[in-house]
């Protein structure tokens, strides 16, 4: 997923030069030596657990525990237990930045899995990079996390699917399964995430854009944008954005009697949305997820979901299987890499083929993104009542 605040890459890139001390090979081999002689592989966990998108973070620790409780209950990797390094980069970039050069230069981790959001993975790549440790984002979703100016980030791989995929899924979705043919699009133009939404929709969707309205990050009143499109004539609202923006959009909506439906991506995969929005205004709602337990599915996502009911009494969400997914494909490449060192560890997430996940069967391809499939899911009064397995 996701929380993205533009132009802050190039910040990044100033902090770590004062948050990584020591060259790239040195800290490298520090990591892997203090890891050969442990009892235990290090993995650290760099998540938004406070702040503006701690839903996020808090789903993905929840999946994270339970994959390296099951782990570690069967013997860990290679005999070796996992010990998680759990850091909460507070939901901001900066920080994310920070965390990750604690990780990689103070705990000396085999691997990071995180963040959640597309502008805190990206903060982190100048930090990982120049130690030569891999990382996994469950749920970052800009396409610029992996590839940068038309180059492959070594140690950055992803467990979900881009924004230009769901983009172009949902463009599809609408064109095919709604019959639509004429959008007003609504996007949140403070963040990469919308902006790539945006972006791979347009490029994607044949039908007329009847308007096409912007909204800032923290915005709450967005009945003027709502009053201009009320009474133009179009099938349906593309949403682009978080669920505390898209929450109130779709209440005031619904308020104002605009009951077409409204497509949304992964940034609507939370409850919170429902809570916001409120469930008596959740009708026709659509938006594109990694997951869920009403899609067709395998033995393996029923023993998935079966063992999170039971840890967490809830059914698992899309945050918590990609996290779940994240800690299974990097203990698969550990145990094939045979032993902790992150260049092989890198080498063999690279070639990474056939996964089978709980959010699907997967294999990564040569920009560091998994091959898959998507889920859009329908809600009505709230409840979530169809769930379309859209292949790539």
């Amino acid at each position: 997923m996701k929380k993205f605040v533009g132009m802050l890459f190039a910040s990044a890139m100033l902090l770590s030069a004062c948050g990584a001390p020591g060259g790239g090979g040195g800290a490298s081999k520090d990591s892997s030596d203090k890891q050969a002689s442990s009892d235990t592989v290090k993995i650290g966990v760099n998540l938004e657990l406070s702040g503006g998108v701690a839903a996020y973070g808090l789903q993905e620790k929840d999946g994270i525990e339970l994959a390296v409780e099951e782990i570690n209950a069967k013997g860990g990797i290679n005999g070796k237990k996992i010990e998680l390094v759990v850091k909460d980069n507070k939901s901001d970039t900066a920080e994310a930045a920070a965390v990750a050069a604690n990780l990689t230069t103070k705990e000396h981790v085999a691997a990071i899995i995180g963040p959640a959001t597309s502008g805190a993975s990206k903060a982190q790549i100048p930090n990982v990079t120049k130690a030569k440790v891999p990382v996994i984002t469950p749920s970052g979703t800009d396409d610029a996390i992996t590839v940068v100016n038309d180059q492959v980030q070594e140690f950055i791989f992803r467990a979900c699917f881009q924004d230009s995929f769901q983009g172009v899924i949902l463009a599809n979705y609408a064109m095919n399964n709604l019959n639509a043919k004429k959008a007003v699009v609504i996007g949140d133009v403070s963040s990469d995430y919308a902006k790539g939404l945006t972006k791979s929709f347009k490029d994607t969707f044949t039908g007329e854009i009847i308007a096409d309205e912007k909204f800032n990050q923290k915005d709450k009143d967005f009945k003027a944008i709502l009053t201009k499109i009320k009474d133009k004539d179009f099938d349906f609202i593309y949403l682009p954005g978080y669920y505390e923006e898209a929450g109130l959009i779709i209440k005031q909506a619904r308020e104002m009697g605009i009951e077409q439906p409204i497509l949304g991506a992964d940034g609507f995969s939370d409850e919170k949305l429902v809570d916001i929005a409120g469930k008596g205004n959740m009708n026709n709602i659509y938006y594109t997820a990694h997951f869920s337990d009403k899609a067709p599915s395998s033995d393996k996502v029923k023993e998935f979901t079966d063992a999170f009911k039971a840890k967490y009494n809830k059914t698992p969400s899309s945050f918590n299987a990609l996290a779940y997914d994240s800690v299974y494909m990097l203990a698969e490449a550990i145990d094939k890499a045979g032993e902790v060192d992150g260049e092989k560890i890198t080498a063999e997430l690279a070639n990474l083929k056939d996964f089978e996940g709980v959010t699907g069967k997967m294999s990564m391809d040569k920009n560091h993104n998994p091959e898959k499939a998507a889920v859009v899911i329908g809600l009505t009064a709230g409840e979530e009542t169809s769930a379309d397995v859209v292949n790539p």
